[in-house]
């Protein structure tokens, strides 16, 4: 499947879907920024993608670190033949936070990473993409965005945000020539998952959801959900009784 994609960036790219997704589009030719803290898994990736028919360039950017994302995206950018097409803002914080103990400090890491990385790292090169006519944003979102379970409170709803940033980026964005994609993985392999001690329904393999997340992207989808079951079972609990949706999700 090939792709307009000379220059990719991709944050949270050490670990997961970002590391699977990096190695999917360098395997298709790309030149891959992959953004990450971790430079030791970065050099990983980078050499596990080498004398292949594209490239992974480890950066080191924690997207944490708000003020300074923009800086470093702009800076790839200028150096990005053509600049850069795409940008997969796809670093997160997961876990529970339980309301009645979580400290500030937990679920502010969680927001700082979620909600102000993300949005600085598709806003960064927005103007640059709109002025040039070219250009696609992606936000990893997830199911959770859906549907409110106990413990996630924080994590689903910056997890909503992104949906609803996604939206309004698009309507900017789209007559310019400018793609927005927002995705809503289930569950999938990685980091994020491998500490959970409850049932997960539907759990993919890490490459498959790559590869699923991938090919939404260079189709241009506006939204996608997968995997199928669980976007369906997510989209039958915004309409059902709350009191019965509560009922389930404390199971």
């Amino acid at each position: 499947m090939t792709h307009p994609y000379a220059n990719v960036v991709i944050t949270g790219a050490s670990s997961g879907l970002g590391r699977a997704l990096a190695l999917w589009f360098a395997a298709r030719g790309a030149r891959v920024y992959a953004a990450a803290r971790r430079e030791d898994r970065l050099a990983a990736l980078a050499g596990e993608a080498a004398g292949g028919p594209g490239s992974v360039v480890p950066v080191r950017l924690d997207v944490a670190d708000f003020d300074k994302v923009a800086e470093r995206l702009r800076a790839l950018d200028d150096g990005a033949p053509g600049g850069i097409d795409l940008v997969v803002a796809n670093a997160g914080v997961g876990g529970m936070l339980n309301s009645q103990r979580a400290e500030w400090p937990a679920l502010e890491r969680m927001l700082r990473v979620n909600v102000l990385g993300a949005t600085a790292t598709l806003a960064a090169l927005a103007p640059r993409m709109a002025e040039r006519k070219r250009g696609h944003l992606v936000a990893i979102s997830s199911l959770a965005a859906w549907v409110a379970v106990p413990r996630f409170a924080v994590y689903s709803s910056s997890k909503l945000y992104l949906h609803g940033f996604c939206a309004g980026l698009r309507l900017d964005l789209a007559p310019v020539g400018v793609r927005v994609t927002c995705i809503h993985p289930g569950f999938v392999k990685s980091e994020l998952t491998e500490g959970n001690r409850f049932p997960m329904p539907f759990l993919l393999e890490t490459a498959d959801g790559a590869d699923r997340m991938g090919r939404a992207i260079l189709r241009g989808d506006a939204e996608y959900a997968f995997p199928w079951q669980m976007a369906w079972l997510t989209r039958l609990a915004r309409i059902l009784p709350s009191r019965l949706v509560a009922r389930a999700t404390r199971r």
